[in-house]
């Protein structure tokens, strides 16, 4: 029996690289994006508001037919992924971490940065992990506001880059963490202005694994097919995506309540 497709959401552009990676493992599965940026960006709205839209987009994908969906945002998975795995017990779900224990095993000074949202940092999830991983270092969470919502706009990002990383090598930390799928896009300003000493960690590869993980528990495949969803502007995405990833693809408008 061919398994169902794959659903990635994020509040908007985030998640892309995230597709990327996983369409890049798993070429014949079949692939629903969902932007979700008539609430964009996550990471500068309350907890409680990020849930309940997780808990929407997750409805909707299932509805749709998906059976693994991965939550392709840090504050997403902050505010909800503990809570999406109780109420839908029968789908796969990959979140995002902060990649905070492959950093830990980098970090030569004992210190290591996480750029990330502050929602990111509001959720248990970043908590537990640091609790888990990073025993004996020292954690600089340094919230990034704007720059998510840059990116998504294709806005000059400069400043903000240099502003954010300089602050976190400045505390001493020679290991960043990327803990916004956003800032994959401008990973290498991150690298640039943190200097050639300091190591940048951008998790997507790793979070493309899990998913092949869960998914080689399933013997079925698609047709390589994905949809692009927004609840958006659906021009705007198409050129959003286009700009980011260098490709044309269609896209279509839908509206979720909740």
């Amino acid at each position: 029996m061919i398994e169902g497709p794959i659903g990635i959401f994020d509040s908007g552009v985030g998640g892309l690289g995230i597709l990327s990676e996983v369409r890049a493992l798993l070429p014949e599965s079949d692939l629903v994006y969902v932007a979700d940026q008539a609430y964009s960006p996550y990471g500068e709205r309350g907890l409680t508001m990020v849930r309940e839209r997780a808990f929407a987009i997750s409805e909707y994908l299932i509805g749709a037919g998906v059976t693994t969906i991965v939550v392709a945002c840090n504050s997403a998975s902050a505010a909800a992924l503990h809570e999406l795995r109780d109420r839908f017990p029968s789908v796969s779900f990959v979140g995002m971490e902060p990649a905070v224990k492959p950093a830990v095993g980098a970090t030569q000074r004992g210190t290591i940065g996480v750029l990330a949202t502050e929602a990111t940092f509001q959720g248990e999830l970043f908590s537990s992990v640091v609790d888990r991983h990073a025993r004996g270092v020292s954690v600089v969470a340094r919230a990034c506001p704007g720059l998510a919502a840059a990116i998504e706009d294709g806005d000059n990002v400069d400043d903000l880059v240099r502003r954010f990383t300089a602050d976190v090598v400045g505390r001493g930390a020679d290991t960043i963490v990327l803990g916004c799928t956003h800032y994959s896009f401008v990973a290498d300003q991150i690298q640039a202005a943190a200097g050639d000493d300091v190591s940048v960690i951008d998790p997507a590869p790793a979070v493309a694994l899990q998913v092949a993980r869960v998914r080689s528990d399933h013997g079925g495949t698609g047709s390589g097919a994905t949809r692009y969803l927004t609840t958006g502007d659906p021009d705007r995405f198409a050129s959003q995506i286009e700009r980011l990833t260098g490709l044309a693809r269609s896209t279509a408008a839908i509206e979720i309540e909740g």
